[in-house]
């Protein structure tokens, strides 16, 4: 018996999703061009390569490649780089978050069990040597969660408290608080 599938698997990536969107609304648009350092990407760029990764991954499921031997990873990552230059502004950097996140939400509501359990083959040299789709599909978020990670210490260097630890910071207040009055 699987615990963990697709509408899992989708209602995670929606959650994760929902907080990228959470520090894209909070980070002024005055600072998406900042930098942590000259060779990083700026806040628009990460938040662009976050809305536009998961893409790879659904085309690997999505064409049901059962080997990424072959697979033109170059010229998929160029493409990446080339949409994270694009100017855009904040609206439309968020726009796009909102929508791919969406589509890739969708396509992994309509996954099942036998589907993520496949393996898929990797080229020789890379370790392991194949994973299983749900394993791919879970590193999108693990990605994605990465970048974001990014993102609160960027929040952080520009003055912002991030609204998770703001979350936290409140649960525990209230809670000190009640213990106080109890």
């Amino acid at each position: 018996m699987n615990y963990y599938g697709a509408k899992e698997i989708a209602d995670s990536f929606r959650t994760v999703r929902k907080n990228t969107l959470v520090i894209a609304e909070e980070i002024p648009e005055a600072q998406y061009g900042f930098r942590a350092s000259p060779e990083t990407r700026s806040v628009a760029e990460t938040l662009v390569h976050i809305a536009a990764a998961p893409s790879m991954s659904e085309r690997i499921h999505g064409e049901k490649l059962t080997t990424l031997v072959g697979f033109d990873f170059p010229t998929m990552i160029g493409k990446f780089i080339a949409m994270e230059k694009e100017p855009r502004s904040k609206a439309q950097v968020i726009d796009l978050l909102r929508s791919e996140g969406d589509r890739f939400a969708s396509f992994l509501d309509g996954l099942d069990d036998d589907f993520l359990g496949q393996r898929v083959t990797f080229p020789p040299g890379m370790t392991p040597d194949s994973k299983t789709r749900f394993e791919m599909i879970l590193g999108a978020k693990e990605h994605e969660m990465h970048h974001r990670a990014q993102l609160m210490v960027i929040e952080r260097m520009l003055g912002i408290v991030p609204h998770l630890t703001r979350d936290m910071q409140a649960r525990f207040a209230a809670m000190t608080q009640a213990k106080a009055t109890a």
